[in-house]
């Protein structure tokens, strides 16, 4: 028997959750606390590692969801994320954080609004485990 893995993304959806409400609430107090990441190496690859783990934490999830594949290809997207991150390294980090800032408000809250609904659906897929239906055509 597989061991489920669904509490592995409950504090992926947690953070995404309240990063996704802070965002609306705050655009700029968001932008500005994005800024702490970049403050020094040591915490700019700290951030990547965290952010690679979630990722890996929806992949291992993704099995015993309800939505086995969007799952696993959304904790792939936020892994790609954290190997982007690094291959680009910090200066390219600060670039674009700057540019949607230039932005306006609007696009920041556009971000945050993705980052709430995607908590919200990681709770939805792993809040249960598949369906009967589900669990006869995977095997």
């Amino acid at each position: 028997m597989k061991k489920d893995m669904r509490f592995a993304a409950l504090p992926v959806a947690l953070l995404s959750i309240i990063v996704g409400i802070a965002g609306i609430v705050s655009p700029d107090g968001g932008t500005a606390f994005r800024r702490l990441y970049f403050a020094t190496p040591g915490l700019f690859y700290a951030v990547v590692a965290v952010r690679s783990a979630m990722g890996l934490g929806l992949i291992l999830a993704a099995s015993s969801s309800r939505w086995p594949r969007t799952l696993w290809a959304l904790g792939a997207v936020v892994c790609l994320q954290g190997l982007s991150a690094t291959l680009l390294g910090p200066d390219h980090g600060r670039a674009i954080m700057e540019w949607e800032g230039m932005q306006g408000s609007a696009l920041l809250r556009a971000g945050a609004a993705v980052a709430l609904a995607s908590g919200g659906f990681i709770v939805f897929a792993v809040r249960q485990g598949p369906s009967e239906a589900q669990r006869k055509t995977a095997h």
